[in-house]
């Protein structure tokens, strides 16, 4: 992380870059992108970030993987932070039909999660403990998702009563930036980047054939009528994105809203 803060911090000279952490170690915020609770994760960086001087004007923010959920998740949740724009690379926005892939064989923190998340997601223990587990969605057992998945119906307005909240706060977005993988291979389907996802027979459907856009459960729609929802392919595999991409992306979106980036990189 300490190399997309610096490359944010060349394109934007003088901007106060803040890196969202989970764990006060290097291998504790890793830890915590596997195991923990998400919903509570969320409220902590909310109070951690409301105490912070420089983001009290208005802040950018940029999501890598599930770290741009959780930053989504953030902007619904946290009435302090003034977010303006949001740009999330590779983010599972509507969720995975699978558990994601190791990016190494050897990555032990990942492959116990995933032996934890094939003994069942919607488990109590490890719906609760397993990050992953709480942005999975199976298409064919969507009774069951929203029962039982602590985090992602609610964040998606799934469930009624739906927040009026989160949705006015995706709405005062200036700009909602979605950047996809043109070889993803990590993030099932991979148009959950995109905010489409998979019915119940396994055909994708895009965002803007979803009851979520039609009847803008979450504000979507409305981003997009007004030009301020942005969809991006960048080439590479998931989280293989160049330094010149990077660059690209920062320059366009975040020199006109305000100098205080705000990035979480997770996966």
């Amino acid at each position: 992380m300490g190399a997309v803060a610096r490359l944010i911090q060349e394109e934007l000279p003088g901007a106060y870059v803040h890196s969202v952490k989970l764990g006060a170690s290097e291998s504790a915020d890793r830890n915590a992108g596997f195991f923990g609770n998400l919903n509570d994760q969320i409220d902590r960086v909310c109070t951690e970030l409301s105490g912070i001087s420089e983001l009290q004007h208005g802040v950018n923010l940029m999501g890598f993987s599930q770290g741009g959920l959780f930053l989504r998740a953030l902007v619904q949740r946290c009435p302090q932070l003034r977010a303006k724009t949001l740009v999330t690379f590779g983010s599972p926005h509507s969720g995975v039909a699978r558990i994601p892939k190791c990016p190494q064989e050897n990555d032990t923190l990942c492959n116990w999660m995933r032996r934890l998340a094939s003994r069942g997601v919607y488990s109590w223990y490890i719906r609760d403990h397993v990050v992953q587990a709480q942005y999975f969605k199976d298409p064919e057992r969507l009774d069951d998702y929203l029962e039982h998945n602590i985090f992602l119906p609610d964040v998606n307005m799934e469930l009624l009563p739906r927040k009026e909240d989160y949705r006015e706060r995706i709405c005062a977005l200036d700009k909602l930036v979605l950047v996809r993988f043109a070889n993803e291979d990590m993030i099932y389907p991979e148009l959950s980047s995109w905010f489409g996802f998979l019915d119940a027979d396994g055909n994708r459907v895009a965002l803007e054939n979803s009851t979520m856009y039609q009847e803008d459960w979450l504000g979507l729609r409305e981003l997009d009528k007004s030009s301020r929802l942005e969809f991006v392919t960048v080439e590479g595999k998931h989280m293989e994105i160049s330094d010149q991409a990077l660059r690209g992306i920062v320059a366009e979106y975040f020199t006109v809203a305000v100098n205080s980036p705000l990035f979480r990189e997770q996966f």
